[in-house]
């Protein structure tokens, strides 16, 4: 679920002029603060876009692709297939499974053989994010602040309100021109950065959980093409569990977006999938 969210305060620009790439997006004139300041708020004027990536989390592998809307909260239509780690020979593993994601749950088609061997028929599973929230404590709130809040723009959003990120410079990112910047933030201030609706105390349960996995400080590159839009996003970060490493495409600013919960004749609830 996490693989979704591309990822906060702003802070002021810190006066450093950004390197000269000579387009004519008028971000060569500016500091790299500034530059993204208006590439996040030009991201979230959109709305939409179509979004593809992969994310790798210790030996679990998984690719994505679809689109998402996020002018009313999160919605998106995804296709994932995912890899060894966890689901290594299981009936899933690099099988493609459709995903549905709406402002309050997501919904996962496990296929035909999941449905039989479940017993119900129903394809299916339903994760409620208040259900989450409830029964993981800290970070099922965190997870569930970030699939109702989260957006590209807020990954830019994020570095930002580190204060510190320089400009690497201009690359080719799938054949459009794009300024690459970079920044690490810290792992113990990240879900303050990004959570909009968690309380002080969730907070400080949520970052314990994050030091005592391991993770110190995650470097974050952000790719912005002469548009002032982000058109792609690196994460990566060390862990007592391995390594995590996601990249994300943003395309097609704009596209429509319709997504539609499957019947409830053919859904079953995450938890009451476990109670059985």
């Amino acid at each position: 679920m996490v693989g979704l969210t591309a990822c906060g305060s702003e802070k002021s620009d810190d006066g450093k002029a950004g390197e000269k790439t000579g387009d004519k997006s008028g971000q060569s004139a500016m500091s790299p603060l500034a530059a993204l300041k208006l590439a996040s708020q030009r991201t979230d004027q959109k709305n939409s876009a179509k979004v593809e990536g992969t994310t790798k989390m210790g030996e679990q592998n998984s690719q994505m692709s679809g689109s998402m809307d996020w002018a009313n909260g999160i919605r998106a239509n995804m296709s994932i297939t995912q890899s060894g780690g966890a689901i290594a020979s299981s009936p899933i593993e690099g099988k493609a499974m459709d995903a549905r994601y709406t402002p309050d749950a997501m919904f996962l088609n496990m296929g035909d053989e999941f449905a039989a061997q479940a017993g119900s028929g129903k394809h299916w599973v339903k994760y409620d994010y208040d259900v989450l929230a409830q029964k993981a404590g800290p970070s099922g709130a965190f997870l569930k602040d970030q699939m109702q809040n989260n957006n590209p723009s807020r990954s830019v959003e994020l570095l930002l309100a580190t204060g510190k990120v320089k400009s690497v410079g201009s690359e080719n990112v799938k054949g459009v021109k794009a300024t690459h910047y970079t920044g690490t933030v810290k792992v113990s201030e990240i879900a303050k950065m990004q959570s909009k609706e968690l309380s002080q105390s969730d907070l400080d349960a949520l970052q314990k959980q994050l030091e005592t996995s391991g993770m110190d400080t995650e470097t974050i590159d952000l790719w912005v093409d002469d548009q002032n839009l982000l058109v792609k996003k690196r994460e990566q970060a060390q862990s007592n569990n391995g390594s995590y490493d996601s990249t994300v495409y943003y395309s097609d600013y704009g596209t429509a977006v319709t997504v539609e919960e499957p019947t409830s004749s053919d859904t079953v609830d995450f938890q009451d999938m476990l109670q059985q």
